[in-house]
């Protein structure tokens, strides 16, 4: 008889960047370069998470939503982005493509030696 969905997102298509929202986010503490289109130089930013599709992170400006902008993350290089929300501090920014945030885990070095400081004192026999 009812010839209407009783879901009120049945329609809502994924096309309109919201469904990188989906993707699992890596919840990390890591510092990255930022640079916007309109704002000059390169800032330092934490990003608090991060995902396949975006990521979050601290920035104390406002920035208009769709603004362009570039994120160089650790293991991965520069990531173009748009803003996708910004407030209290944080913005959401969806990447144009989509990247393996766990190089950002990786360790930079090449772990070929490992430092005194950090191997375990053992007693001699």
């Amino acid at each position: 008889m009812d010839q209407f969905s009783n879901e009120p997102f049945d329609d809502v298509t994924n096309e309109d960047g919201v469904h990188n929202r989906n993707d699992s986010r890596d919840s990390l503490f890591l510092m990255a370069d930022f640079r916007a289109s309109g704002i000059s130089g390169v800032h330092q930013v934490r990003v608090r998470n991060l995902s396949a599709g975006g990521l979050m992170a601290e920035f104390p400006k406002e920035l208009d939503q769709g603004l362009p902008v570039e994120f160089d993350v650790r293991g991965i290089g520069w990531v173009p982005g748009k803003v996708a929300w910004c407030t209290a501090g944080r913005i959401g920014v969806a990447f144009d493509h989509q990247i393996d945030p766990m190089l950002a885990r990786k360790p930079v070095g090449h772990g070929g030696k490992t430092p005194v400081y950090v191997k375990p004192i053992l007693p001699r026999r």
